[in-house]
């Protein structure tokens, strides 16, 4: 348990430094409101009425959010094969080669669906 000990308060640390921010924040900060403070800050320009229900977003949105989800997951697993490259051998290689087919598919669906066309 004493190999945790480093992280356990490494982590406290990070939590105290989150509630001491938060908590100085809430006191010291400014309290003066006005109607100006409180709309939605849109670069200057009025925003548009919502239906009821809210806006629907466009598919590419949800494309460009599976782009960065599939390409954080192959790094994730990318810089630790890339660290063992040389003890893993044959296997290690035939593995990453199947994981990337498999990242390139998701590739390709995105590229098919027009994820990658910033207009």
């Amino acid at each position: 348990m004493e190999l945790y000990a480093p992280i356990f308060v490494l982590g406290g640390i990070g939590a105290a430094f989150v509630v001491v921010s938060m908590v100085a924040g809430a006191l010291l900060g400014p309290k003066r409101y006005n109607r100006a403070k409180m709309q939605a800050y849109e670069c200057g320009i009025e925003p548009t009425p919502q239906p009821a229900g809210g806006g629907r977003f466009t598919v590419k949105y949800y494309l460009t959010a599976m782009m960065f989800i599939v390409f954080d997951i192959e790094i994730i697993f990318l810089i630790p094969w890339a660290v063992h490259f040389d003890a893993l051998g044959w296997f290690g290689l035939v593995a990453i080669v199947l994981f990337l087919v498999n990242v390139s598919i998701a590739y390709a669906y995105e590229w098919r669906r027009g994820g990658l066309e910033w207009d």
